[in-house]
């Protein structure tokens, strides 16, 4: 393969994953076509791509953009798969999807430089998405002021109480 052609491939795959740099790798060769299309059409709906790649091409063009932690995975016959929410959305779907066809396996990833195991990816999946993590932020933040009203209004209803007693007492 000439050098043009490489870069032109090099090319094609920054280009695809754009400004992510979260990326797992998939060994989906054993999925037949009918599975493949399946899986690749319901991912498409949520923003996840499934890029089949050549792993020395792969390797390079990720290692130019930061991601060079998917480097130790790259080997046989891979796919790259990229987008979606965030990395934990997207360990998530992959890990459904594993559960689901049997032929396919979650070879690893890279967060970056940071590489990612396959129990990595498995741990990743069971953990919160993004906007879990920020309702649980939002309702902590929330609690000590919704805590302070509570004291305020019931304190308040007790004197009020009194006072009205007193009131009652001196008529």
């Amino acid at each position: 393969m000439s050098k043009v052609v490489k870069r032109m491939m090099i090319n094609s795959i920054q280009g695809a994953l754009g400004e992510c740099r979260e990326v797992l790798v998939l060994d989906a060769s054993k999925l037949d076509a009918v599975a493949a299309n399946k899986m690749r059409n319901t991912l498409r709906k949520k923003q996840i791509t499934l890029l089949g790649v050549k792993n020395a091409v792969a390797r390079r063009a990720l290692s130019e953009i930061g991601l060079t932690g998917a480097a130790a995975v790259l080997a046989g016959a891979c796919t790259l798969v990229f987008g979606g929410e965030d990395i934990v959305a997207l360990s998530k779907e992959l890990t459904e999807w594993c559960e689901k066809i049997k032929t396919i396996e979650i070879r690893g990833g890279a967060i970056g430089a940071t590489p990612l195991r396959p129990a990595d990816v498995e741990s990743l999946s069971k953990s919160p998405g993004r906007a879990e993590l920020l309702s649980q932020i939002a309702g902590l933040i929330k609690s000590p002021g919704g805590r302070l009203v509570g004291a305020i209004t019931s304190a308040g209803g007790k004197i009020a109480g009194q006072v009205k007693a007193i009131a009652d007492k001196a008529s």
